[in-house]
C-alpha cells in the first residue's frame, strides 16, 4: 500500500478532486411523533430516585448483571430480545434472562444469581393499542428505580425495546442512552471496481434497514440534520457530483446551493440551520457554508489547498477540518466565522475525517502512518492522542449522540479482481473498548449517526 498525501477522504472522493485538479418515511423523530405516549408507574418518583452508583469507566471493567425477563407472550419475548441485545452490545452490561414477572420481584432468588439490577414488565393489549409496562429495581437496596408504562401501536414495539434500553442506561450509568437512535449509511453491492451504492438508513442496531435511492448514480457521506429527518449527502446524479438534501418524510431531494466547482463533505451545524461543505476551486478545495432558509452561501477559506471534511464543534463556535496547506494533510481548527486556522495533529502520518464528539471534549480522526489506518481521537487542542482500532483501512468516524461509542467504516485488502475485498461497519467504545461488525443487508460504508430520535 502506498502513502500518499492525499487528504483523508474516500477513495470516491480523491477521484472527484483528482478530476477537479486535471480541470483546475420512516420513523418520527420524536416518541410523540412516533405516535408513543409514556407515563411513569408505581411507586417511582423523579425528585427522590437513587442516584447511578457505578460510572461508565467501572462498568468496562465489570460489565452491571442485570436480569431482563420475557415480558410476556409473543411480542413481549420479541421486546426483552431487542433489550438484551442492547445493552449486552455495549459491552457495559451482562444480562441474564430471568422468568416473567410484572411484580416485585423475589430479590433474595435474584442476589443468589449475582444481579445488581433487575427489570420486570408486560405487555397488554393487542393490535392499534398496546401496553408496554417496565420497573427497573436495584437487588441490593430492595428499591425500585424506575417504572414507566408506553402506549402506543403493536408495530412500534421495536422502538419501545430501544427506549426501555436508553432508560435502563441512563438510570445506572447516570448518562443518556443512544439505543433510539439510527445511522445513514452507504450500502454497497456488486464487483469491487464497479459497485452500486445506495443511500439507505437503519436503526442503531441494524434492524430496519431502507434503501433510500435507487443506485443509479453514485452517493457518498451522508450525514444527519440534528433537528430534522433529513441526511445531506453527495450525489454524482447527472453526471455532475453535487450535495444534496434527502427528506425522509417526503423522499424528496434537493441540490444544496448551485456552486461551479463540485460540491461534496457536508456537515450540519448544531442548530441543523446551516450546512458546512468543500467546493472544488482553482486547483484545490475551500470551505462554505450555506443557510438552508435563504440559501446565502459564505466563504470560510481560501488557503489554496485542499481544505475539506468540516465539522463544527457542539456549540457552533469553531469548525474542524482536513487541510495539505502545511504540505501534507493534517487536522486544523479555525473559528466559524472564518479567519486564522491552528493545526492540532502532530503525530506520525497524516490525518483526515476529523469530527468533534457531540461533548465537546473529544475529535474523532482517521490517521495513515507506516502502511497502516488507524481511528483516534485527541482532544481539540492536540493532546492525548490514543488509537482505538486499526486495520487495512478504518475511516469515516462518527459519533453516537452521548459521545461514548464510534461508529466507522472498515475495508479489507482486495485481491485479484477484487477478491477477498469487505467493507462494513464497526463499532468501538472511545477508549478501544468493544470493537464489533454491525449486521448490514450488503456490504456498507460511510456511517451517519442521528440524534436521539425522541
Amino acid at each position: 500500500m502506498v502513502m500518499s498525501t492525499r487528504p483523508l477522504i474516500s477513495d470516491q472522493e480523491a477521484d472527484v478532486l483528482a478530476g477537479a485538479l486535471r480541470r483546475r418515511s420512516l420513523l418520527g423523530a420524536s416518541v410523540a411523533a412516533g405516535g408513543i405516549m409514556a407515563m411513569p408507574v408505581g411507586a417511582f418518583a423523579a425528585a427522590s430516585a437513587p442516584e447511578a452508583e457505578i460510572t461508565v469507566d467501572q462498568a468496562r471493567t465489570a460489565p452491571i448483571p442485570i436480569i431482563i425477563p420475557n415480558f410476556g407472550g409473543g411480542l413481549g419475548e420479541k421486546i426483552a430480545e431487542v433489550l438484551t441485545n442492547d445493552l449486552n452490545n455495549t459491552g457495559l452490561f451482562k444480562v441474564m434472562p430471568g422468568s416473567t414477572t410484572s411484580g416485585t420481584p423475589d430479590f433474595a432468588t435474584s442476589k443468589s444469581m449475582g444481579a445488581h439490577a433487575q427489570v420486570t414488565g408486560s405487555v397488554s393489549g393487542g393490535g392499534s393499542s398496546v401496553r408496554v409496562e417496565m420497573r427497573l429495581w436495584d437487588v441490593l437496596s430492595h428499591q425500585q428505580i424506575q417504572g414507566t408504562a408506553y402506549t402506543t401501536s403493536a408495530a412500534n414495539w421495536r422502538r419501545i425495546a430501544h427506549i426501555v434500553g436508553d432508560v435502563i442506561y441512563q438510570r445506572m450509568l447516570g448518562e443518556k442512552g443512544y439505543f433510539d437512535t439510527r445511522i445513514a449509511f452507504i450500502s454497497r453491492s456488486g464487483p469491487r471496481g464497479h459497485q452500486r451504492t445506495r443511500l439507505a438508513v437503519m436503526d442503531q442496531d441494524g434492524a430496519n434497514a431502507r434503501m433510500l435511492t435507487t443506485g443509479k448514480w453514485l452517493t457518498l457521506t451522508p450525514r444527519f440534520s440534528p433537528v430534522k429527518d433529513q441526511i445531506a449527502f453527495m450525489s454524482y446524479a447527472n453526471n455532475r457530483p453535487r450535495v444534496y438534501l434527502f427528506d425522509l418524510t417526503s423522499g424528496r431531494q434537493q441540490i444544496l446551493g448551485e456552486f461551479e466547482g463540485i460540491s461534496f463533505a457536508p456537515r450540519f451545524s448544531p442548530d441543523g440551520r446551516s450546512v458546512v461543505l468543500s467546493v472544488t476551486r482553482n486547483g484545490g478545495s475551500d470551505l462554505y457554508i450555506v443557510d438552508l432558509a435563504s440559501g446565502s452561501r459564505r466563504q470560510i477559506t481560501s488557503s489554496g489547498a485542499i481544505d475539506t471534511s468540516p465539522c463544527f464543534s457542539p456549540d457552533g463556535s469553531q469548525i474542524v477540518f482536513n487541510s495539505d496547506r502545511g504540505g501534507s494533510p493534517q487536522i486544523y481548527i479555525m473559528p466559524a466565522s472564518g479567519g486564522g486556522a491552528r493545526r492540532i495533529s502532530y503525530g506520525q502520518g497524516t490525518y483526515g475525517s476529523p469530527v468533534w464528539s457531540p461533548r465537546g471534549d473529544l475529535i474523532a480522526f482517521t490517521r495513515i502512518a507506516e502502511g497502516m489506518f488507524s481511528l483516534g481521537v485527541m482532544a481539540p487542542d492536540g493532546t492525548g492522542e490514543r488509537i482505538m482500532t486499526q486495520g487495512f483501512t478504518v475511516e469515516s468516524p462518527s459519533f453516537c449522540p452521548n459521545g461514548r461509542v464510534l461508529a466507522y467504516c472498515r475495508q479489507s485488502r482486495a485481491g485479484a479482481g477484487g477478491a477477498g475485498f469487505s467493507s462494513t461497519i464497526g463499532m468501538v467504545d472511545i477508549t478501544g473498548f468493544n470493537d464489533r461488525v454491525l449486521p448490514t443487508p450488503e456490504a456498507a460504508s460511510d456511517p451517519a449517526w442521528s440524534p436521539l430520535n425522541g
